[in-house]
């Protein structure tokens, strides 16, 4: 099946909320906190769009993956308990989510192969994220895709692992 990456439209929105409670549900199940407070919203997706950070991942016409992805836009980031590989720009993303019924596919490594191709089309040769202490399944992809732990960072009082991956000019 052939995957593609593009920016999100308006349109979109309730169909992108629709993953993201799903996701928020499995995290919940899994015993985890993250995104147990409310957050990420509708609101917060709609922001998303408007601001033109919203990606899609889709298989044909269907919507099976979510984030936003960032370039240089994360103030928390600068407050790092740990210390970045670089100090030059980067892509950021957060609220990666897939499709229920698309699950165990390594789609959430594809979103990040994609995220990768971006950053590097911008000339960008850093990738920076975090996730949840608890969020087992996410760190694995972190791993199994070359991202390095760098510290911690912490949003709405909670600390979340930190993670940067550095990309080479000929990738």
């Amino acid at each position: 099946m052939e995957y593609n990456f593009r920016k999100a439209t308006l349109a979109e929105q309730n169909q992108i909320w629709d993953i993201l409670k799903g996701a928020i549900k499995r995290r919940k199940a899994d015993g985890s906190n993250q995104w147990q407070d409310g957050y990420p919203n509708p609101e917060v997706v709609r922001n998303d769009l408007e601001k033109g950070v919203g990606f899609v991942l889709t298989e044909g016409e269907a919507i099976v993956g979510y984030t936003a992805v960032l370039i240089n836009d994360e103030p928390e980031y600068a407050r790092i308990e740990g210390k970045w590989l670089t100090d030059s720009d980067f892509v950021v993303f957060h609220r990666v989510a897939i499709s229920e019924n698309h699950l165990g596919k390594g789609l959430a490594k594809k979103i990040l192969d994609f995220i990768e191709a971006y950053a590097l089309s911008n000339h960008i040769y850093s990738i920076k994220a975090d996730t949840n202490f608890d969020n087992v399944a996410m760190m694995k992809t972190f791993e199994k895709a070359g991202y390095v732990y760098c510290g911690e960072v912490y949003f709405r009082g909670s600390p979340r692992k930190a993670f940067e991956k550095m990309l080479t000019k000929n990738a």
